[in-house]
Protein backbone atom coordinates (compact mmCIF):
# COMPACT_ATOMS: atom_id res chain seq x y z
CA UNK A 1 0.00 0.00 0.00
CA UNK A 2 1.61 3.46 -0.89
CA UNK A 3 1.22 5.74 2.16
CA UNK A 4 3.55 8.26 1.38
CA UNK A 5 4.04 10.76 -1.10
CA UNK A 6 7.86 12.70 -1.42
CA UNK A 7 7.52 15.83 -3.60
CA UNK A 8 9.80 18.22 -3.82
CA UNK A 9 8.07 21.56 -3.90
CA UNK A 10 8.66 23.96 -5.73
CA UNK A 11 9.31 28.02 -4.32
CA UNK A 12 5.94 29.66 -4.93
CA UNK A 13 3.81 26.74 -4.31
CA UNK A 14 1.45 27.15 -1.53
CA UNK A 15 1.17 23.63 0.94
CA UNK A 16 -2.84 23.23 0.07
CA UNK A 17 -4.35 21.06 -2.44
CA UNK A 18 -7.52 24.06 -3.02
CA UNK A 19 -6.67 26.59 -5.57
CA UNK A 20 -5.39 29.86 -4.44
CA UNK A 21 -5.93 33.15 -6.10
CA UNK A 22 -1.92 34.44 -6.26
CA UNK A 23 -0.28 30.91 -6.27
CA UNK A 24 0.38 27.63 -7.41
CA UNK A 25 -1.22 24.72 -5.25
CA UNK A 26 0.17 20.88 -4.44
CA UNK A 27 -3.03 19.62 -6.57
CA UNK A 28 -1.21 21.35 -9.27
CA UNK A 29 1.61 18.78 -9.00
CA UNK A 30 0.38 15.44 -7.41
CA UNK A 31 -3.50 14.14 -8.50
CA UNK A 32 -3.73 11.60 -5.53
CA UNK A 33 -7.01 11.51 -3.90
CA UNK A 34 -7.07 11.63 0.01
CA UNK A 35 -3.41 12.48 0.63
CA UNK A 36 -2.63 15.67 2.85
CA UNK A 37 1.17 17.25 3.97
CA UNK A 38 2.99 15.61 6.97
CA UNK A 39 3.92 18.84 7.85
CA UNK A 40 4.43 21.96 6.14
CA UNK A 41 6.55 24.35 3.91
CA UNK A 42 5.84 28.42 3.18
CA UNK A 43 5.45 29.21 -0.12
CA UNK A 44 8.79 30.44 -0.20
CA UNK A 45 10.43 27.55 0.66
CA UNK A 46 10.88 24.91 -1.32
CA UNK A 47 12.22 21.16 -1.39
CA UNK A 48 11.05 17.96 0.31
CA UNK A 49 7.59 17.90 1.18
CA UNK A 50 5.90 14.49 2.53
CA UNK A 51 2.10 13.89 1.84
CA UNK A 52 0.46 10.69 3.32
CA UNK A 53 -3.09 9.73 3.03
CA UNK A 54 -2.53 7.24 6.50
CA UNK A 55 -3.41 9.59 9.49
CA UNK A 56 -0.65 7.66 12.11
CA UNK A 57 1.88 8.11 9.91
CA UNK A 58 1.30 11.99 9.26
CA UNK A 59 1.33 12.52 13.00
CA UNK A 60 4.95 10.26 13.23
CA UNK A 61 5.90 12.77 11.32
CA UNK A 62 4.92 16.19 11.78
CA UNK A 63 3.96 15.79 15.55
CA UNK A 64 7.07 17.40 17.46
CA UNK A 65 6.84 14.79 20.53
CA UNK A 66 8.51 12.23 17.80
CA UNK A 67 11.57 14.42 17.04
CA UNK A 68 11.93 13.59 13.28
CA UNK A 69 14.88 15.22 12.41
CA UNK A 70 14.31 17.76 9.17
CA UNK A 71 17.44 19.02 7.79
CA UNK A 72 17.31 22.67 5.67
CA UNK A 73 19.86 24.41 3.75
CA UNK A 74 19.71 28.10 3.88
CA UNK A 75 21.15 30.43 1.81
CA UNK A 76 21.48 33.91 4.27
CA UNK A 77 23.05 37.27 4.50
CA UNK A 78 26.30 37.70 6.21
CA UNK A 79 29.50 35.72 7.07
CA UNK A 80 30.27 32.80 8.89
CA UNK A 81 30.64 33.58 12.47
CA UNK A 82 30.61 31.24 15.46
CA UNK A 83 29.02 33.05 18.21
CA UNK A 84 25.86 33.63 15.94
CA UNK A 85 25.53 29.89 14.72
CA UNK A 86 25.96 29.59 18.34
CA UNK A 87 22.53 31.20 19.00
CA UNK A 88 20.99 28.40 16.63
CA UNK A 89 23.07 25.76 18.24
CA UNK A 90 21.77 26.33 21.83
CA UNK A 91 18.22 27.31 20.92
CA UNK A 92 16.71 30.71 20.01
CA UNK A 93 13.94 32.54 21.83
CA UNK A 94 11.50 33.84 18.95
CA UNK A 95 9.38 35.65 21.76
CA UNK A 96 6.56 33.31 21.48
CA UNK A 97 8.99 30.03 22.08
CA UNK A 98 12.09 28.71 22.68
CA UNK A 99 13.34 26.52 20.25
CA UNK A 100 14.99 23.18 20.86
CA UNK A 101 19.14 23.47 19.69
CA UNK A 102 19.61 22.45 16.44
CA UNK A 103 22.50 20.97 14.41
CA UNK A 104 24.28 23.68 12.29
CA UNK A 105 27.43 23.70 9.91
CA UNK A 106 28.24 26.10 7.08
CA UNK A 107 28.08 23.90 3.78
CA UNK A 108 31.58 23.61 2.14
CA UNK A 109 32.41 25.81 -0.68
CA UNK A 110 30.28 24.37 -3.80
CA UNK A 111 28.08 22.05 -1.87
CA UNK A 112 24.80 24.04 -2.56
CA UNK A 113 25.39 24.04 -6.33
CA UNK A 114 23.58 20.25 -6.26
CA UNK A 115 20.34 22.14 -5.40
CA UNK A 116 18.37 22.86 -8.94
CA UNK A 117 17.74 26.53 -10.03
CA UNK A 118 14.94 28.28 -8.75
CA UNK A 119 12.15 29.87 -10.80
CA UNK A 120 12.57 33.10 -8.97
CA UNK A 121 16.10 33.49 -8.28
CA UNK A 122 17.33 35.15 -5.59
CA UNK A 123 18.16 38.72 -5.60
CA UNK A 124 21.94 39.21 -5.24
CA UNK A 125 23.61 42.45 -3.87
CA UNK A 126 27.40 42.79 -4.71
CA UNK A 127 28.05 44.56 -1.46
CA UNK A 128 26.22 42.13 1.07
CA UNK A 129 28.23 38.60 1.11
CA UNK A 130 26.32 35.06 1.85
CA UNK A 131 26.52 31.82 2.39
CA UNK A 132 25.32 28.66 2.81
CA UNK A 133 24.07 26.64 5.97
CA UNK A 134 22.91 23.30 6.78
CA UNK A 135 20.21 23.40 10.05
CA UNK A 136 18.78 20.40 11.71
CA UNK A 137 15.69 20.75 13.67
CA UNK A 138 13.03 18.31 15.85
CA UNK A 139 9.94 20.66 15.68
CA UNK A 140 8.98 23.07 12.57
CA UNK A 141 6.57 25.06 14.06
CA UNK A 142 5.54 28.44 11.63
CA UNK A 143 8.54 29.85 9.58
CA UNK A 144 10.85 28.64 12.27
CA UNK A 145 13.99 28.44 10.19
CA UNK A 146 13.90 31.89 8.61
CA UNK A 147 12.90 33.27 12.33
CA UNK A 148 16.04 31.38 13.78
CA UNK A 149 18.75 32.77 11.38
CA UNK A 150 16.64 36.37 11.25
CA UNK A 151 17.53 36.12 15.31
CA UNK A 152 21.17 35.36 14.44
CA UNK A 153 21.38 37.75 12.55
CA UNK A 154 21.02 36.28 9.11
CA UNK A 155 18.20 37.32 6.78
CA UNK A 156 17.38 34.16 5.06
CA UNK A 157 17.48 34.35 1.28
CA UNK A 158 16.83 30.55 0.12
CA UNK A 159 15.18 28.02 2.23
CA UNK A 160 15.40 24.55 1.00
CA UNK A 161 14.33 21.28 2.73
CA UNK A 162 16.88 18.66 1.74
CA UNK A 163 15.82 15.79 4.30
CA UNK A 164 13.31 14.69 6.69
CA UNK A 165 14.39 11.63 8.73
CA UNK A 166 16.26 9.63 6.35
CA UNK A 167 14.27 10.49 3.27
CA UNK A 168 16.81 12.93 1.49
CA UNK A 169 16.10 15.01 -2.13
CA UNK A 170 19.72 14.11 -3.46
CA UNK A 171 18.88 10.42 -2.72
CA UNK A 172 15.61 9.89 -4.01
CA UNK A 173 16.92 12.40 -6.95
CA UNK A 174 13.60 14.57 -7.53
CA UNK A 175 13.81 17.54 -9.39
CA UNK A 176 11.75 20.36 -8.20
CA UNK A 177 7.75 19.59 -9.30
CA UNK A 178 8.48 15.61 -9.43
CA UNK A 179 6.99 13.49 -7.08
CA UNK A 180 6.95 9.39 -6.37
CA UNK A 181 5.68 7.32 -3.89
CA UNK A 182 8.29 6.04 -0.93
CA UNK A 183 8.63 3.87 2.07
CA UNK A 184 8.82 6.08 5.14
CA UNK A 185 12.55 5.69 7.47
CA UNK A 186 12.14 7.18 10.75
Amino acid sequence: MNDLIVLNKPYGVICQFSLHEKHACLKDYVEQPGFYPAGCLDVDSEGLLLLTNNGRLQARIADPKFKQEKTYWAQVEGVPDESKLNVLRRGADLGDFMTRPAKVRVLAGGEADQLWPRRLPVRVRKTVPDFWVEIKITEGKNRQVRRMTAKAGYPCLRLVRVAVGRLNIFELDLASGEWRFAPFQP
